[in-house]
């Protein structure tokens, strides 16, 4: 194999594969890139038996072949080449070795035979259907600060993709949960998208398939069986296991009576929440609302370090109510917001608090209180 290709394409490419390779592992082909180059075509594949990511980009290639070299050393070496250049990769089966040349620089890697690579089996997938990478990277972006990172709950260390039914009829939902906060996003159905089962998208796969969504005109094809995932653009494609666990029934915990509404610019109040924050070491860091007519005061009481107070106006017509919530919770929702004001409905101190964007209905959060 003997290929010539542009540097910052190359970079694209081997940086997404060696952010799916496991660091530590006792199969050493799990640590390589497969490279494959054919016709004016060069792909990158890299797996961790969980996840394959393909990354396909043009090349010049003048000799077709493939191998597999350290993802991690590779993408280490491309990233310090300097902008611009031309990098050269020379596969040489006799000693076993990849020469990357660019300008004055050469390096040679070792190299394990693509034979050993393990490629993912394929699945037959049940739905098939197109999604703009807009839509899709607002319903995972503004799910995932939900998911959970406890172990023993596998089922919850991912994002659950399913159909559900909204408040205009049938939608995409992504939910997530750690039992402290909830998050509910929906967008509308796409076109063959009804009967798809509903899957848990593991958490990995969630960051990994952030690096598909950046482009606005991206069309993204999505196919979901059972037990895999698959998102695809033209150049790139990322397969993945979904998590084999049952999501629970996460709409018991969506609150429907609270009827105290809170409208506060969400900017500011996330501002706030941070500021007297500050003066809190615990993790945990309790902040308590105390809510009068068209008020709020956030305060925290930190006997060992200190208390904070701060005001703001809002709009709040409801009885007086004090709650405390986890102020990472509540910063972490609040920056959810993409619009000017968010609207927090409660009910009493010891009640689960919603929150929405403004009279948008597409995303509901929902958050636990804490004593304070």
């Amino acid at each position: 194999m003997k290929i010539s290709i542009e540097r910052g394409a190359l970079l694209r490419a081997v940086s997404q594969a060696q952010s799916v390779v496991e660091r530590r592992n006792t199969i050493p082909i799990l640590a390589n890139v497969l490279i494959e180059a054919e016709g004016n075509t060069v792909s990158f594949r890299a797996t961790d038996l969980d996840i394959e990511v393909v990354d396909k980009t043009t090349a010049m290639v003048d000799r077709a072949g493939a191998t597999t070299v350290s993802a991690v050393t590779l993408h280490e070496i491309v990233r310090k080449l300097p902008d611009g250049a031309l990098v050269q990769l020379t596969d040489d089966s006799a000693t076993g070795r990849l020469v990357v040349q660019a300008g004055r620089s050469k390096f040679e890697l070792a190299t394990l035979p693509q034979e050993d690579f393990p490629v993912m089996a394929s699945s037959e997938y049940t739905a098939n259907f197109g999604v703009k990478a807009p839509v899709l990277r607002r319903l995972f972006d503004k799910a995932k600060f939900a998911i959970s990172t406890e172990e023993t709950r596998y089922y919850l260390n991912g994002i659950y993709m399913h159909v559900a039914t909204g408040e205009e009829g049938p939608v995409l939902r992504c939910v997530a949960t750690d039992g402290h906060r909830l998050a509910r996003i929906d967008a509308p159905l796409p076109e063959d998208a009804a009967n798809m089962p509903g899957v848990i998208v593991p958490r990995k796969t969630v960051n990994e398939l952030r690096k598909l969504l950046d482009d606005d005109d991206a069309q993204i094809a999505v196919s979901v069986s059972e037990t895999k995932v698959r998102f695809a653009t033209p150049e790139m494609t990322l397969t993945s296991k979904v998590i084999d666990g049952t999501f629970p029934d996460y709409t018991r915990v969506i609150p429907q009576g609270n009827t105290r509404r809170l409208e506060v610019d969400a900017a500011e109040f996330a501002r706030a929440v941070d500021r007297v924050a500050t003066v809190s070491q615990e993790r945990s860091r309790a902040v308590k609302l105390s809510l009068d007519e068209d008020r709020l005061i956030l305060s925290v009481n930190a006997p060992d370090t200190g208390a904070a107070e701060e005001e703001l106006a809002v709009a709040y017509s409801d009885e007086v109510l004090e709650i405390g919530f986890n102020a990472k919770y509540l910063l972490e929702i609040a920056s959810q917001v993409d619009r000017e004001n968010a609207v927090f409905l409660f009910n009493s101190s010891g009640d689960p608090a919603l929150m929405r964007e403004g009279s948008d209905m597409s995303a509901v959060y929902v958050v636990m209180p804490m004593r304070v």
